[in-house]
């Protein structure tokens, strides 16, 4: 791959904004792959931090900043045109916004009794409403030019088995890419889901640990090299699949790479054990 194989592209990020996030980091290595970018977060003051940032990478024009609410269709419709408008076109979408409460259940009962129902709802705005908000709204131009890429940040299974409310939207959310995927065979415009592997040093994770304590969660730098991949034409043709980026392995041929790091999305291989047998 070339050192800049995004050269002319244009990508949205949403939850770019955290100086310790997934969606930073990932703008990072967009624009540094020759992407401009459009960052998109609610919280305008860590925006422009994270943007002051990137221009550092990429130069005073390689980003936009667009402040947006992501559970809002509106917001979505506006956050693709205002792309369109200052960038002249979008080719990548990240879904990269997320939320995971913090909730904690006391003994006695069912722990998803105590969830808060305002956190419930918040999580499922965002983490499942805010993707197809965001998709919808991105796909149409992506299908008018005949190429597109639609990456959708999720978790591992563990988690959306464990972690209510968090972790049953990111199901929802890997379902929906999936869904995405198949209508979207054979358009030039493909779906897949990038992780990071195990537990990642961001806000929703507690954020960095003091000097000296003990630490073996991945950084968010872990996501930059396969998202590049992911949203290059290099990836032509590949959809449907989830990419762990711990195990993304940059010195394996690109077959090996991927046979070591990626899988279908959201697991068919399971939905066959209810197909009826003959």
């Amino acid at each position: 791959m070339s050192e800049q194989p995004l050269q002319g592209k244009v990508a949205i990020v949403t939850g770019a904004g955290s100086t310790i996030g997934l969606g930073r980091a990932m703008t990072l290595a967009l624009v540094k792959a020759g992407a401009r970018v459009a960052m998109v977060d609610i919280d305008g003051a860590s925006l422009e931090q994270s943007a002051i940032d990137a221009r550092a990478v990429g130069g005073q024009d390689c980003v936009t900043t667009i402040i947006g609410d992501v559970t809002k269709p509106e917001d979505g419709e506006r956050i693709v045109a205002d792309t369109i408008a200052k960038l002249g076109k979008l080719d990548i979408l990240v879904n990269n916004a997320g939320v995971n409460p913090r909730i904690t259940a006391e003994p006695g009962r069912p722990a998803f009794t105590q969830i808060p129902v305002n956190d419930w709802v918040r999580t499922i705005s965002v983490n499942i409403n805010g993707p197809f908000f965001m998709a919808r709204a991105a796909a149409l131009p992506m299908l008018e030019q005949g190429w597109g890429r639609i990456i959708g940040v999720t978790t591992s299974l563990d988690t959306m088995f464990r972690g209510a409310p968090y972790g049953l939207t990111k199901a929802a959310h890997e379902a929906f890419i999936s869904a995405m995927a198949l209508q979207l065979e054979g358009t030039g415009v493909t779906a897949n889901v990038l992780i990071p592997g195990r537990s990642v040093a961001t806000n929703m994770t507690g954020g960095a640990r003091p000097p000296g304590a003990e630490d073996n969660r991945l950084q968010p730098e872990v996501m930059q090299r396969p998202v590049v991949w992911l949203a290059s034409p290099a990836s032509d043709g590949f959809n449907n699949h989830r990419v762990v980026a711990e195990f993304w392995d940059e010195e394996l041929p690109i077959e090996e790479r991927l046979a070591k790091a990626s899988a279908p999305a959201a697991w068919p291989q399971l939905g066959r054990q209810n197909a009826p047998t003959r």
